[in-house]
């Protein structure tokens, strides 16, 4: 890569359609400057690198010969859609990207006429551009769709559903797979380039339907033909599979043969029917020491380019709960032979990374199929296993139907380790863990804790995995305040909480991450300060005598106020038919936009500033009402 930030091409592209202008000679220059321009960037901004890195050859090539935005590119996950934002008009903002009212850090419908489809979660791509292909057959539009995938992604059980619905329908669609992980890479060269083109050619295409018609009428010879093409194919690629699913199999293609890849497209173009265009890549192509460490480099704080990423040495702080959770994971696996830790495709993010270490017998990482981890970790409970399912709250969701109807109606013992519960960050909606006590909060059974620091997730974790039904510890992203850790682990009681400051007048039930800012809170206001630690089997008790004894009852959670934890509190006191005045407090009833965890919360009104106000607010029109009713 060049030293110098010199940007002429780059400079002359503020939308797809000046791309197009371009003679294709000029394109491997435009390629060079796109990674130059990023590199620069993103080491002042942070964001996803590498992948976006991996793709630029294929980004280029895609905006160069499809019409976009009229043609549909959906791109899956959009880790890799930062070349993609830079040529559709969005270049001067990208030092913006992931940041409070900066560019989002994914395609998103409402920020470009260029995103076809908003994505976040993985393995939704070939799905919505058959959608998008589907309406253009309706519509009598000869609109192209294209879904662009990863190695990863593509190892989801939705991809598969697509691939096998498109290939029944014959709809004119193309997915490409970027393939930066698996074993055909050596296979990418000259040789395969070629073959690529030839398989995606007008002869070859010509004769290979022309000679199915006429063999059509000799059943055996047909089954002989189609036998013979399969083998052929099959010696030089892997593309048997797709095939079967009834795509036409084009590849594998260098990624960055930019050439080959411009006149592999160019040949798909003028095909009919649902195609397969597998490309090899490098992540983090261009940048050595991202080639070197793609996983260093897939997502970045700022760094400097000409050293890379230097580990910062950082003051002693308390640890993450990640940390906690996995720690905590190490020492009950060499307690308990029956462990068995799951993960889909979050080792690093769980933190899980030591426990893959020290017990690679126990450690289960499924891929992105988060229904299928919550499934066999059912399977393993109904045989003597104690599985535990590492899994963000974002990504739970996905697995909704697994977790009510293998886990929770066969009450099997299945203990989650919700991680990133609440406001989540940079990346926005898409990975907020805003729903979870609502959305489990209704299912029998189900024991559903919130630590208020790191050392309450330590014995929150051991609570649930004691238990003989199913359980779930959620926790939110980052350090907590900072409480010590205790190595030995004892069980809480089930479903009871803890004063941790007694007041008068108002009574504070906080949850999880709210109860640190409301504690403060309590100190100012001489108010009663309660951990309810459980969401379900919430202390009923606890709450009657809140009742009985203070006039104004305030919960704070960081979920969404509808079916959350402070709407078990009020179930609770209409139950036992007592009037009083209760507030809630929680996630407004909006999406809130990326940016940093600290700005979420600003935003949400859930830092210390804005539950105080609701607090005061809530308190001092209690005042008034007291004071008009004694009148």
């Amino acid at each position: 890569m060049k030293n110098d930030i010199n940007t002429p091409l780059l400079d002359q592209i503020d939308s797809a359609a000046d791309l197009r202008k371009l003679p294709e000679t000029q394109l491997e220059q435009l390629v060079e400057e796109l990674r130059l321009f990023l590199l620069h960037s993103v080491s002042k901004s942070g964001g996803h690198f590498a992948a976006s890195l991996g793709v630029t050859e294929l980004t280029v090539a895609l905006h160069y010969l499809y019409n976009t935005p009229e043609d549909r590119l959906v791109w899956d996950v959009g880790h890799q859609a930062y070349i993609h934002k830079i040529l559709t008009g969005r270049k001067d903002q990208l030092h913006s990207i992931r940041k409070w009212e900066g560019l989002t850090p994914f395609p998103k419908r409402g920020e470009s006429e260029y995103d076809a489809f908003g994505v976040g979660h993985s393995s939704t791509s070939i799905s919505a551009a058959l959608g998008m292909s589907i309406a253009a057959a309706r519509t009598g539009s000869d609109r192209k769709s294209v879904a662009i995938i990863g190695d990863g992604s593509i190892t989801a059980g939705m991809a598969f559903e697509a691939l096998n619905h498109a290939g029944a329908l014959h709809s004119d669609l193309l997915v490409i797979l970027n393939d930066n992980n698996m074993a055909i890479s050596p296979n990418v060269g000259a040789l395969s380039n070629r073959f690529a083109q030839l398989l995606s050619g007008k002869l070859y295409t010509s004769v290979r339907s022309g000679s199915k018609k006429v063999l059509s009428n000799m059943p055996s010879a047909l089954e002989i033909a189609k036998r013979a093409e399969e083998h052929v194919k099959g010696m030089i690629s892997p593309g048997t599979l797709f095939e079967e699913f009834g795509f036409n199999y084009i590849g594998p293609v260098d990624g960055h043969d930019l050439h080959a890849l411009i006149a592999t497209l160019r040949n798909i173009q003028e095909l009919k029917g649902p195609q397969f265009l597998h490309i090899i890549t490098k992540k983090g192509k261009g940048y050595a020491p991202a080639e070197d460490d793609p996983v260093k480099y897939h997502g970045v704080t700022p760094f400097d380019p000409h050293k890379g990423i230097i580990p910062s040495v950082k003051p002693a702080s308390g640890p993450t709960y990640s940390k906690v959770f996995g720690d905590w994971a190490c020492d009950m696996a060499k307690q308990d032979h029956r462990f068995a830790a799951i993960t889909p495709a979050m080792r690093e993010g769980s933190g899980l990374v030591q426990f893959e270490k020290e017990h690679p017998d126990k450690y289960f990482d499924v891929a992105i199929a988060e229904q299928h981890s919550v499934t066999v970790a059912a399977g393993m409970a109904c045989d003597g296993l104690k599985p535990v399912v590492a899994i963000y709250s974002t990504f739970l969701q996905r697995a909704y139907d697994q977790l009510i109807h293998d886990v929770v109606v066969q009450k099997l013992p299945v203990l989650f380790a919700i991680d990133r519960a609440g406001c989540v960050g940079a990346d926005g909606p898409t990975h907020n863990g805003s729903y979870d006590l609502s959305f489990m909060r209704c299912l029998p059974d189900m024991v559903i804790m919130a630590p208020a620091d790191e050392n309450e997730c330590r014995q929150m974790l051991y609570t649930g995995y004691q238990l003989d039904q199913p359980a779930a510890v959620r926790y939110p992203r980052g350090a907590g305040p900072g409480i010590e850790v205790e190595k030995e682990m004892k069980a809480l009681a089930i479903g009871k909480a803890e004063v941790r400051r007694q007041g008068k007048g108002l009574a504070i039930l906080a949850f999880g991450s709210m109860v640190e800012p409301c504690e403060r809170i309590g100190a100012e206001l001489d108010a009663t300060i309660v951990n309810m630690r459980f969401v379900k089997p919430i202390d009923e008790m606890l709450i009657v005598d809140m009742c009985r004894d203070h006039e104004l009852i305030i919960t704070v959670e960081e979920n969404v106020i509808a079916g959350g934890a402070g709407a078990a509190v009020n179930e609770v006191i209409v139950a036992n038919g007592i009037k009083q005045k209760v507030a809630n407090y929680g996630l407004p009833d909006r999406l809130l936009q990326h940016g940093s965890r600290e700005d979420m919360l600003r935003d949400a009104g859930l830092d210390y500033e804005g539950i105080l106000n609701f607090i005061t607010e809530q308190n001092d029109g209690s005042a008034k009402q007291k004071k008009v009713s004694s009148a």
